[in-house]
């Protein structure tokens, strides 16, 4: 009888590729199917839209109706299909004009009132479409209008209802045509605890700070109550803010999973996920791959205290996005990339009691216990950790002191000058130089080089620990304000690569 065809788009991994929603009346007994590797959500769509239209005053039309959502070869999932598929047999069956449909794509999920509730993926949706070759504008559910507008140069039109939407083409009145949405995003710094309320541990303060100010990883080692924790809730603190293209990355893939609010617009994300996660929890995966949590915390923190009680194997599968800044999910039918750039910051105990080298003595685990324990953070993935420290307990004096810590703010004052030195200088972290950019801005002086070589082969450091240690030096030399690494800058970049004791 009739054939609608609308655009939306689904989601594969980063990308939203688009998909036509085809809708087509024909006679015959009255049946609704929906083709096009749908899942189940998608299915289930049939009694939302069915819904939504009649309580919306609209006829739901006793005909054959079959929507095809092309390609077919592509899986289609979530409820955003709902507001395209009720478009299209509303324009079908000639109740609403279809003229104007097709300079628009459409995304919304349907409460059996007709309402518009929110979707996962709109900042996804909207990068691609400012990607595309064709430029339409975006009809979707207004809580999603903030992110999507995030992209910029798509043209957003927010709704509330499948009702206000049909108004929206069916009217003469410009009153009732959708308005043109400009994202409403302040920037804010989360309150994150000050260090300032930290006592002592003046050396891992200086580390957590170098740390903050290269984006380098952190293994912090020390015995129950020494303040691991502590100083780790109070890291993000430290860091630097964020730019307009790392804020953008960060936000697409906590709008893949929803995750998104517009309150954390330019926060880094702060993740810590408990030690029973499992694999795919950490890095992702599923049937349909959806981003883990290095993916979540990227530009931001992966915090993982009690770093030893994680399963091994899934300590494991760190050890490449790491290296690479990003993270392959490969599956029999699908292959999804999701960045993973994550800033990590990891806890343990020196021993299964704890109390390994306390001053007083209270350890009395056996060698071998300790080795198999430490053991658990396999060569290779330690390897991988710039800076490598021991917490020591406080004493009770500086814990019966006054509070008299530097505050989160002046420590951030100086991450910031460091950072943007580096940004000025080869537009990146130092903890993402490449092994030509070390040697190009990394240079060392001859003392510092004998030094250098002298504990590199003292310790039988690998070329990794090489360049780690280059980085680090580099970062310390910015926070000081140099411009060449100097002699204590590698020697205090060397004492921050300790190893653990493995007997």
């Amino acid at each position: 009888m009739s054939l609608a065809v609308l655009k939306s788009r689904a989601l594969a991994g980063m990308e939203a590729p688009e998909v036509n929603v085809e809708v087509h009346l024909a006679n015959g007994l009255p049946s609704f199917t929906i083709v096009g590797l749908p899942d189940t959500e998608v299915k289930e769509a049939r009694d939302r839209v069915r819904a939504a239209i009649q309580n919306s005053g609209f006829e739901m039309p006793a005909f054959r109706i079959t929507v095809n959502l092309a390609p077919a070869d592509l899986p289609k999932e979530s409820g955003r299909f709902d507001l395209p598929i009720a478009l299209g047999i509303l324009a079908a069956s000639r109740q609403i004009p279809a003229n104007r449909l097709h300079h628009y794509e459409f995304a919304g999920e349907l409460s059996l009132s007709g309402e518009l509730r929110p979707i996962r993926g709109a900042l996804a949706m909207s990068y691609a479409m400012l990607r595309g070759e064709n430029r339409y504008a975006f009809i979707l559910p207004q809580a999603n209008a903030n992110e999507a507008a995030l992209a910029g140069g798509t043209v957003i039109h927010p709704a509330l209802s499948l009702l206000q939407v049909c108004a929206h083409f069916s009217s003469t009145d410009a009153a009732a045509t959708l308005p043109r949405h400009v994202a409403q995003l302040a920037v804010t710094r989360r309150d994150y605890p000050d260090f300032a309320d930290v006592k002592g541990q003046t050396l891992p303060k200086r580390v957590l700070e170098i740390a903050a100010a290269g984006c380098h990883s952190v293994l912090l080692v020390g015995p129950p109550g020494a303040g691991k924790t502590m100083l780790a809730s109070r890291f993000p603190g430290l860091l630097p803010s964020m730019t307009d293209a790392e804020a953008l990355e960060a936000a697409t893939v906590q709008s893949i999973t929803g995750e998104f609010r517009a309150e954390q617009w330019k926060q880094r994300p702060f993740r810590a996920p408990h030690h029973t996660a499992s694999g795919i929890a950490l890095v992702g995966g599923g049937s349909v791959p959806r981003p883990g949590e290095i993916s979540l915390a990227h530009h931001g923190v992966l915090f993982l205290d009690e770093l030893p009680e994680f399963d091994r194997r899934v300590l494991e599968v760190l050890r490449e996005p790491m290296e690479s800044g990003h993270i392959t999910i490969s599956r029999a039918a699908r292959q999804a990339d999701f960045p993973a750039r994550f800033q990590l910051i990891a806890a343990m105990n020196p021993c299964p009691c704890g109390y390994l080298g306390h001053p007083g003595g209270t350890c009395h685990c056996p060698m071998d216990a300790i080795v198999r324990y430490q053991n658990r953070i396999s060569g290779p993935l330690l390897d991988r950790i710039d800076m490598q420290i021991e917490v020591g307990p406080v004493e009770p004096e500086v814990l019966a002191a006054e509070v008299d810590g530097e505050p989160s703010a002046t420590i951030l004052s100086r991450v910031e000058r460091a950072y943007q030195r580096q940004l000025r200088r080869q537009d990146k972290s130092n903890q993402q130089l490449t092994t030509r950019e070390i040697d190009q801005f990394c240079k060392l002086d001859r003392a510092s080089e004998r030094r250098l070589r002298t504990s590199m082969k003292h310790f039988h450091w690998s070329g990794r620990a090489y360049h780690r240690v280059l980085r680090v030096a580099r970062t310390i030399a910015d926070l000081a304000g140099s411009e060449a690494i100097r002699n204590e800058h590698i020697s205090e970049a060397i004492q921050y690569r300790r190893v653990l004791r493995q007997g």
